[in-house]
């Protein structure tokens, strides 16, 4: 049992080096495209998981050309998928920027203040991912 769980799993490992085929249970295609692995945050942080009973919250971002989001920071994992359109953003105490475009995916730095703003022609639609403390919340906005 132990040869075939352990064959499965690097068989699973090769496949996801690529875009994998599955099947449904009727036979037919499923591809499944692997869109990032990381280890780390946007500014080289581990990511690590709440503590306490941890929620997932997702939610779409819309945000309009031109807009920049306030100066926030985030006490817990955050990953956003970026739909469409071109989102810089910036940590406000190193200056560092990083631009992201359409298909790329986010995972956003912990506890340190950043912000973001649409650098594009057109709106940035954001598909957004919380893993929090359950009832916590992920934003913290600068006063």
């Amino acid at each position: 049992m132990r040869k075939i769980l352990a064959t499965t799993l690097l068989m699973a490992g090769a496949l996801y080096a690529n875009a994998v085929l599955a099947l449904d249970s009727t036979g037919t295609p499923v591809v499944v495209t692997p869109l990032a692995s990381r280890a780390t945050t946007a500014s080289g942080q581990p990511i690590t998981l709440p503590r306490k009973n941890v929620q997932v919250l997702v939610s779409t971002y819309d945000i309009a050309p031109g807009a920049t989001l306030p100066v926030h920071k985030h006490p817990f994992p955050r990953y956003a998928y970026v739909e469409a359109g071109t989102l810089q953003v910036t940590n406000v105490d190193t200056g560092k920027s990083n631009t992201y475009k359409t298909g790329d995916f986010i995972i956003e730095m912990i506890g340190q203040w950043h912000q973001a703003t649409n650098v594009g022609d057109g709106p940035v639609k954001l598909l957004v991912i919380d893993q929090v403390e359950e009832g916590a919340k992920n934003t913290i906005l600068r006063q």
